[in-house]
């Protein structure tokens, strides 16, 4: 549903984006991920076809970006773009806004008082529909725009922050109708600094510093992909000094120890948890049981963006 390949972005000669290449297949919620700057908004204004790539091509919902005007609108059409700050007309109602907002899109006038009743419902905004907008607090006025950003049903969603600024009980129901979102095949992008919120919608990770870092599902990341995996082991006691015997292995970086129980940061994948293993039986090590973790998604990013900072990583 959304190809990239070698995208970049410059801004008087400063490349702002640089190089993205990755696929996002239909139906799934990509979260993209990085510091303020990092290149999230711009790399969505390019997907959206808002401003044209310096370099590169992409594919979205079918359209290649940097192709002729009616190509161009013909995108935005078939997109949908939920800001973070969604901008409504506050003295008119949240029936009157969704009309005039439905014939900009050009929905055709007898289709479109049932669609903004659908989604007035949908977002469980139905018995508020002709109080102004003015009167709304923001998680309500974010489920409006959410409704304006979908109600041409695209194919494909940008969101921008989807609830920065929220009360939790707002944050959640924003998050149950991303979910609801997916959960009818449409392929949503969230750019978001909320970490927590990244970990409870994503399909696949995305962390942005300029250029792509990491670009994974978010259970091969939790699980170890990348630069190390983090794994639980019990043995028996009593103890040698098993904690130096695991150091001198070349692919552990970190051990801790509690009692019989250590937690291990294993370099290179899963394929050496194994290794791992077999090494300290045959070194008499009595082992009684091993238990993989799961990294939090916190310590992925942060991992991944002070690699950035520092050129240990980059694609």
């Amino acid at each position: 549903m959304i190809s990239v390949h070698q995208l970049s972005r410059s801004f008087n000669g400063a490349r702002v984006v640089e190089e993205l290449s990755f696929e996002i297949p239909e139906g799934k919620l990509f979260t993209l991920l990085g510091p303020n700057g990092a290149g999230k908004t711009t790399t969505v204004r390019m997907l959206m076809g808002l401003i044209s790539p310096t370099s590169g091509t992409a594919k979205v919902a079918g359209f290649d970006l940097g192709k002729d005007g009616k190509t161009k609108s013909a995108l935005r059409s078939a997109c949908g773009l939920l800001t973070e700050a969604p901008g409504f007309y506050e003295r008119m109602s949240a029936w009157e806004n969704l009309l005039f907002f439905g014939r900009l899109y050009g929905i055709a006038e007898s289709a479109l008082a049932g669609r903004v009743e659908h989604y007035l419902r949908f977002m469980e905004l139905w018995d508020r529909r002709n109080g102004s907008v003015g009167t709304f607090s923001k998680g309500m006025k974010q489920k409006l725009a959410i409704i304006r950003a979908i109600f041409h049903e695209p194919k494909v969603i940008f969101m921008d922050e989807p609830t920065a600024g929220l009360d939790p009980e707002a944050s959640l129901a924003i998050r149950e109708m991303i979910l609801r979102l997916k959960g009818e095949g449409r392929t949503i992008v969230v750019c978001t600094h909320n970490l927590g919120e990244a970990e409870r919608l994503a399909d696949i990770v995305g962390i942005l510093k300029r250029r792509l870092l990491v670009f994974d599902s978010l259970r091969h990341l939790q699980t170890g992909a990348g630069a190390s995996v983090p794994v639980e082991i019990e043995v028996v006691e009593p103890l040698g000094d098993y904690r130096a015997m695991m150091f001198e292995l070349p692919f552990v970086s970190r051990v801790e120890q509690s009692g019989a129980i250590f937690q291990i940061e294993v370099m290179g994948g899963q394929e050496n948890i194994p290794r791992l293993v077999r090494t300290l039986a045959e070194r008499g090590v009595k082992i009684m049981a091993v238990r993989p973790r799961m990294q939090s998604l916190e310590n992925i990013y942060l991992k991944c963006v002070r690699w950035g900072e520092n050129g240990v990583q980059d694609q």
